[in-house]
């Protein structure tokens, strides 16, 4: 039966059941759990709990973002066929069509990003010598650089889809031997 009666309450399963499917596509999509919380009218420790029901795989979460990035959509396949969590890359012209957006929207997005990465347990940064080092330190957690070259790099760069396949499996390595102590 779809209505349920809780003391004064009817409580409606089909709605229940809506909410966590639309909860659960928004945070698939990339969505934060704030962002997806604010959207759907919840509460972000809701959308953090339901998660924890449901999770099946606990361990370390990678997240890969870089720029400029000249074999973008080489490496997300790469990434995405190793499991990677997260995953954002820019090629030159991309990023600076991403920095010349509204002031505002621009920093919106930008704490949303950088909250969303506080949530990995790894980030894998891919860009400047300066960007490494500022990631490193805005997030407070576990970064590894693969430096594409000194600030500023102002055209794309070629990342070696091998390198950065040595570099994923060796980080889940890490990971793995980590979890068998």
């Amino acid at each position: 039966m779809d209505i349920v009666r809780i003391g004064d309450k009817i409580i409606s399963q089909k709605k229940i059941i809506r909410i966590i499917e639309q909860v659960l596509e928004l945070r698939a999509a990339g969505g934060s759990q704030a962002g997806t919380a604010k959207r759907l009218g919840l509460e972000r420790t809701f959308v953090s709990r339901l998660e924890g029901i449901g999770e099946i795989r606990k361990g370390h979460r990678i997240a890969v973002i870089g720029f400029p990035v000249k074999n973008k959509i080489e490496i997300e396949e790469l990434l995405k066929k190793q499991g990677v969590d997260f995953c954002l890359l820019f090629t030159e012209k991309e990023r600076w069509g991403f920095i010349n957006q509204n002031g505002l929207e621009l920093f919106n997005y930008i704490m949303e990003l950088i909250t969303q990465l506080k949530d990995f347990d790894l980030v894998v940064v891919l860009g400047s010598n300066y960007r490494i080092n500022l990631l490193s330190t805005v997030l407070g957690q576990e970064v590894v650089g693969v430096e594409l070259g000194k600030s500023p790099i102002e055209e794309d760069i070629y990342v070696s889809p091998e390198q950065i396949s040595d570099l994923i499996n060796s980080l889940k390595e890490e990971t793995a031997s980590e979890k068998s102590y």
